[in-house]
This record gives C-alpha cells, sequence and structure tokens, in this order.
C-alpha cells in the first residue's frame, strides 16, 4: 500500500500519486494500466481505480480501449489547461519549463484583457479591483505570500472576467494555477517585488477611468516583469 496522501480518502490518495507520476514521466506516454494492478498497489477496490481512470481520462492523460486497457496518452494530447494537470506538472520536474510556458501564455492574453476589461467593466467589477489591489499593498510586506495570493488571483480573474471575452475568463483558473504554484513551490521573492505591486493599483485605476491602452500597457509590465522572476528563482 502507498504512503502517499495518508489521511485522504483512497480516490483521492491514488489519484493524487497516480496523476503525478504520470505528468511527471515516470509513468511514460504508451504504458498500459492495469486495473488489477493498480488495486493491489494502492490497497484499493477496482472500483476505486475505475473511478480514477474516468478522471484522468477526463484530463486526456489516459485513454481505455477494449481489449488493450488503459494506456497514458501522449504529453501533446494533453488538456494541459486542466488546473490539475498545470499543479502537478509544477510540482514535477518540469516546473521551470511549464512555469515560463504559463507565463508566456499569460503575456499574451493578460494585456489584451486588461484594455477589453477599461472598456467593458461594470463598477462592482471596477471597484472589485481596487479592493484587491489595495489587498495586494496590505499583504505585500512582511512575508505574507499566501495572503497575498488571496488578493493576485482575484484581481487576475477580475481583469479576465471583465473582459467579457468568455474565453479569456475561462483562463481564470490557469492563470489562478500558475499564480499559486509560483508561490508555493518558492519561485517568488520573500516579499512581492514593489513594483509590481504598484503597477496592480494602476491597472485598477486604469479600468476605473476607462483607459484602454494604458491599463494594456501597464499589464504589459506586471507580465514582464513575472518573465524576469522567472529568469532569476527558475533559469
Amino acid at each position: 500500500m502507498e504512503n502517499e496522501g495518508q489521511g485522504k480518502g483512497p480516490h483521492a490518495r491514488v489519484l493524487e500519486t497516480l496523476g503525478p507520476e504520470i505528468t511527471a514521466g515516470d509513468v511514460p506516454p504508451g504504458t498500459v494500466l492495469r486495473t488489477d494492478e493498480l488495486a493491489e498497489r494502492f490497497d484499493v477496490s477496482r472500483t476505486v481505480i475505475r473511478e480514477v481512470i474516468r478522471v484522468l481520462e477526463s484530463m486526456q492523460l489516459v485513454v481505455s480501449r477494449r481489449r488493450v486497457g488503459v494506456t497514458v496518452r501522449p504529453t501533446e494530447e494533453w488538456n494541459v489547461y486542466d488546473p490539475r494537470v498545470i499543479g502537478w506538472r509544477l510540482a514535477g520536474r518540469d516546473r521551470p519549463r511549464q512555469l515560463r510556458s504559463l507565463t508566456v501564455l499569460r503575456s499574451a492574453v493578460e494585456p489584451v484583457a486588461a484594455g477589453l476589461a477599461a472598456a467593458h467593466a461594470t463598477p462592482d467589477q471596477c471597484a472589485e479591483l481596487t479592493e484587491h489591489a489595495m489587498g495586494m499593498v496590505a499583504t505585500s510586506r512582511g512575508q505574507q505570500l499566501d495572503a497575498y495570493l488571496v488578493h493576485d488571483m482575484a484581481f487576475h480573474r477580475v481583469i479576465l472576467t471583465a473582459s467579457g471575452n468568455e474565453m479569456f475568463a475561462r483562463l481564470a483558473d490557469v492563470v489562478a494555477a500558475v499564480l499559486t504554484g509560483r508561490t508555493h513551490h518558492h519561485v517568488m521573492f520573500t516579499d512581492p517585488d514593489p513594483a509590481a505591486v504598484t503597477l496592480h493599483v494602476q491597472v485598477a485605476e486604469a479600468v476605473r477611468v476607462g483607459d484602454a491602452a494604458r491599463a494594456e500597457a501597464l499589464t504589459r509590465q506586471i507580465t514582464s516583469g513575472a518573465m524576469a522572476e522567472l529568469d532569476v528563482l527558475a533559469p
């Protein structure tokens, strides 16, 4: 019986062991997973294993075929936007490349979303942005990274949602996953960069007054700064 995930239910324990093993390459693409062998390895019922396989199938990490079994899919077929897949990859050996890939995605999307938010944000969304920008300021000193993360995630979720573009809005969980991974895996300084914190405040103000060009330019500075941090902390 595996020791990982003790204290969690059997489904979660198996999923949180097998998922990271697949995304880390410990169980490489093309590997055939046998239900009976997994049930024996984890000391759980075949029903639990089948439930876990269904979740992994929903992430496109594996595929079930009659007379073949459950096969690990090629990396390029994975649902790389699934927040759990992102989290597992960030926890593994591939963390620097994954962080860089996600930060490039943010750089392409978030500045445009901020410009759109300046045109479309509701008064309530503007108020939320300001609230979370001020929360970031309040938690940016004294090594309060977990508290800072709450406001940081909420800020970027509002930007993406307020853009009015449903495709951008659906990326909010992706951005939250990369911000969480960056914090929990210590790919940040002990306190956030003061310049980045100030930029968030300025973005909130640009969105509030409807200045799309400024909101986009400031957000581009934020994502460029995040990339520069990676060059130092996760080369």
